[in-house]
């Protein structure tokens, strides 16, 4: 039997140990969709894959149970979590509560730094979409980064390292949906007039920023999950 083909490596990832680098690779192919939700994820596959030992990468599974990502399957090892509506509408809400608080505490906290490195995150994804134009689509490296990036920059003065974590948690279990349930946008301007917006409140410290970016949260439950006609 031949072995296994590596899976594809979009970039390279991060971790100061085996374990956490065997976490990092493992969590990026989940949230890129290359392992789709509900795979099984065998140890001897994995280590051969990424070329990095069964043990830590066992260690690095068992990380990514507190995450969400994954799930234990009583002796026999983990799986990828399923995907399904209600779990997205469970994410959302908690995110939405981790990042109206954080991006409260932001507003009142944030300095010139904080407001230029709101304004450099969006700049740099208007750059990247007006150089893909319509090659712009969910689930390029480049792209995700820059995304992820403009919501940590929105929540980075919270002053909290707590909140933070938890909405990069909760950011890539909700950005899995999107990866993996949608590939590409319609219209590029309007998803960065929309974060435009978004950021224009907040550095205003505008007091319905709050409720802009909840809805903007809860956009996503619609964009995957789009409502049935006659409903």
């Amino acid at each position: 039997m031949t072995a296994p083909p590596p899976i594809p490596q979009t970039e390279p990832a991060g971790g100061d140990t085996l374990s956490e680098r065997a976490a990092a690779l493992i969590e990026r192919d989940i949230v890129a969709g290359v392992l789709p939700p509900g795979s099984r994820l065998g140890i001897v596959e994995l280590a051969r894959r990424y070329e990095i030992g069964p043990t830590p990468v066992r260690e690095g599974l068992s990380r990514l149970v507190s995450r969400g990502l994954i799930v234990g399957i009583g002796q026999r090892g983990f799986r990828v979590a399923e995907v399904s509506r209600e779990d997205l509408i469970d994410i959302t809400r908690m995110r939405t509560m981790v990042e109206k608080e954080a991006l409260l505490l932001a507003m009142q906290n944030g300095g010139d730094s904080w407001e230029a490195g709101i304004i450099a995150a969006l700049h740099q994804m208007r750059r990247y979409i007006q150089r893909m134009q319509s090659e712009f689509r969910e689930g390029a490296p480049e792209f995700d980064r820059l995304h992820k990036a403009f919501h940590t920059a929105l929540l980075q003065a919270c002053g909290s390292p707590r909140l933070l974590a938890a909405h990069s948690d909760l950011y890539d279990q909700a950005y899995r949906y999107r990866r993996v349930m949608m590939r590409s946008f319609d219209d590029g301007g309007g998803f960065i007039r929309e974060h435009e917006a978004l950021a224009d409140l907040v550095l205003a410290r505008d007091a319905t920023a709050q409720a802009r970016l909840e809805a903007h949260l809860r956009s996503t439950i619609s964009i995957v999950y789009p409502p049935s006609k006659g409903t």
